[in-house]
């Protein structure tokens, strides 16, 4: 009982990381996908060295690069921020390959079938393709979303004190396991929610099969 007020206040750093990189990757993911299908070379290019960086390296390597490294070059963000800055990045990374093949799986008939039907681009995109690749990536979300919870705890590296801290913290002075047994557990209901919540949504979307 005498722990559990610190690991929730880790676990509030630990959501508030995932909130927020939510809130940013995710329209950052669809906005990166329609330029990795673009027809403009440069950009096709640049983003795909883009999306390719941050795939390839860790993420832990990159909030240590954001937060020890850019300082250098005169770029310095306070921790929290740096944290942010680095996970924005990395997932947007993921989410626009995400979204990039699910929009690939649209046969391009249907977009012709919108024009026979005197839709315009903005409703065929709105109406026929966005509901059906949300159906298609939303399993390719979930591992993502459910990832994103359990790599908030490598904020340590930068001195932030989210859930995973605490406790390590807690068990250094205590000796004793318990407390990342609780952390664990916290972990685990965490998770869970989120799963809830994800198979709710392929529910939902269920009826475009």
């Amino acid at each position: 009982m005498e722990i559990l007020p610190s690991l929730f206040s880790g676990a509030g750093m630990t959501l508030e990381i995932f909130f927020e990189t939510l809130i940013f990757s995710l329209p950052l993911g669809i906005l990166v996908s329609f330029g990795l299908n673009s027809r403009f070379a440069p950009l096709k290019w640049l983003l795909n060295f883009y999306v390719w960086l941050m795939r390839g390296t860790p993420l832990l390597l990159q909030l240590i690069f954001v937060f020890y490294g850019l300082p250098i070059v005169g770029l310095t963000f306070p921790r929290y921020m740096a944290a942010l800055v680095a996970f924005v990045l990395n997932y947007t990374a993921y989410f626009a390959e995400i979204f990039r093949g699910g929009n690939q799986a649209i046969d391009r008939g249907q977009f012709e079938a919108a024009k026979v039907l005197q839709l315009t681009y903005g409703q065929t995109l709105r109406k026929i393709v966005i509901p059906q690749v949300i159906k298609i990536v939303l399993p390719s979300i979930g591992n993502e979303v459910i990832n994103l919870v359990k790599d908030s705890s490598l904020v340590y590296v930068i001195g932030l004190g989210d859930l995973l801290r605490a406790g390590n913290l807690a068990t250094a002075r205590d000796v004793t396991l318990v407390p990342l047994v609780l952390v664990a557990i916290i972990y685990l209901i965490l998770i869970g929610l989120c799963t809830l919540i994800l198979r709710q949504l392929e529910k939902h979307y269920s009826y475009y099969r």
